[in-house]
């Protein structure tokens, strides 16, 4: 056996070992990617209708907005594709330089719309070149998440997994008021008419700088210690892939089970949000986007103390607060938000962003304890890009869709108790993984007292 490969076995705390300069980096660049992933969705999010009009020659405002979020539905077809690739690749090349990857197409991908011409100048060349742009961005972002998380989770002390861990998420929350923030400036700054004609370029070519400082974070650190360790030690797997799919199906199951409400939540929240404010309930004005943003801003201040307490009291009593939370208020909720009052829109609105930032808190180090080393990235990318495929991407253009159909606005608030309807089994069945080393994850979803990587 190599030399590095003994001292990993005498070491069997190497991650905790890690010092806090090295942690930190390696938690900034995991949330960077979730950043930029995220600035793309606020960004589409908080423009649907600008953007319906110039890719799309709709003819109402509704068209417009269900032309914008059908280009991001159709994106995440791609997503489990990117998660079959890059997930097994990360398993047998290293994490660190999947994410490099991983976050060079993202950042281009959104970068290059903003180049694109429009439905006026170029006809139907426009929407195809802005669904090609999602596509690989859709396909990039299928191998991001599940591997940034597995990257912060193998650095992570064992005790401080849940506090570190949700700083992903808060990378995710800054992102998307990042993208919001910016339209919302933008729009400001030149105006209505000149956002619709040339200002709605600014947004996406930001993405470019933020791709590159992402780049740069990643590049400077070593690849996480517990995949270093697995190397050394040639406990990787030769075909990540076909053990992953031969080990885990029961685990992935249960994995995409388990995220429904969050994929839903997190989908109908931060980026169905403002449509459904401005377009269904009509508010105008200023007063939806600065109460989504308000919203979000909270939710930022409070993940990590959040995180921290899953450290402390577990992971699972805050799912089931949550879940049994979406079970129940989604209807009142909304219904304050229905008022046109802004406090009790910011009440309305509060109420869903808290019960989100419980689930987005524990997400990152939860799932990651669900798999063990050697095919964590593949597993987690597959489940994970498979639920959002089916269920997140596709919530926007449903519940718009629903809503038109329907007339009825409290759909949103019945496809969130929906989802917790169908999330607490698998919640219920998740195993207590908080303080537990990852090296004792073995082929099933339950930890085991011998020691595996």
């Amino acid at each position: 056996m190599s030399e590095s490969a003994t001292d990993t076995r005498d070491s069997p705390k190497l991650a905790d070992n890690h010092t806090d300069p090295t942690i930190k980096r390696a938690v900034a660049a995991s949330a960077m990617g979730n950043c930029i992933e995220w600035y793309d969705f606020g960004v589409f999010g908080f423009m649907p209708a600008v953007l319906g009009a110039v890719f799309f020659d709709a003819q109402t405002p509704t068209e417009n907005v269900l032309g914008t979020f059908a280009v991001l539905a159709v994106a995440f077809i791609a997503r489990p594709f990117g998660g079959f690739v890059f997930g097994p690749l990360g398993d047998r090349v290293g994490r660190r330089k999947v994410l490099a990857t991983t976050i060079i197409l993202m950042s281009g991908s959104t970068f290059a719309i903003g180049l694109f011409p429009s439905h006026a100048a170029v006809g139907l060349l426009a929407p195809v070149l802005v669904l090609l742009a999602r596509l690989v961005q859709g396909f990039s972002a299928g191998g991001e998440y599940g591997g940034a998380a597995t990257f912060m989770a193998e650095y992570a002390p064992d005790r401080r997994r849940g506090f570190l861990g949700s700083w992903l998420e808060f990378g995710s929350l800054g992102g998307f008021l990042l993208g919001a923030g910016v339209v919302t400036l933008t729009t400001i700054a030149v105006g209505d008419a000149a956002m619709a004609d040339w200002g709605w370029r600014i947004p996406f070519l930001v993405a470019g700088p933020l791709g590159l400082v992402g780049l740069y974070l990643r590049t400077r650190l070593e690849d996480t210690p517990l995949f270093l360790e697995a190397a050394a030690e040639e406990k990787l797997e030769s075909s990540p892939l076909g053990a992953v799919l031969r080990t885990q199906w029961r685990s992935i199951l249960h994995l995409i089970g388990y995220i429904v409400l969050l994929n839903i939540a997190d989908y109908v929240v931060l980026t169905y949000m403002e449509s459904y404010l401005t377009g269904t309930l009509g508010l105008t004005g200023r007063t939806p986007l600065l109460a989504i943003m308000a919203v979000i801003a909270v939710m930022m201040v409070i993940i990590p103390p959040v995180g921290a307490l899953t450290d402390r009291i577990g992971r699972k009593p805050l799912l089931y607060v949550s879940c049994a939370g979406f079970l129940v208020l989604p209807i009142p909720a909304f219904k304050l938000m229905g008022t046109g009052n802004p406090v009790a829109l910011a009440v309305g609105l509060g109420v869903i962003g808290v019960l989100l930032t419980f689930l987005l808190a524990t997400i990152p180090s939860v799932l990651p304890a669900m798999f063990p080393t050697a095919v964590r990235y593949g597993a987690f990318a597959i489940g994970y890009n498979l639920s959002t495929a089916l269920f997140a991407g596709t919530a926007p253009y449903v519940v718009t869709k629903l809503v038109d159909s329907t007339g009825d606005q409290l759909v949103p608030a019945y496809y969130l108790m929906g989802a917790a309807l169908i999330a607490a089994v698998p919640i219920y069945l998740l195993p207590e993984t908080a303080g537990r080393s990852l090296r004792e994850v073995t082929g099933s979803t339950r930890p085991t007292s011998d020691a595996a990587v």
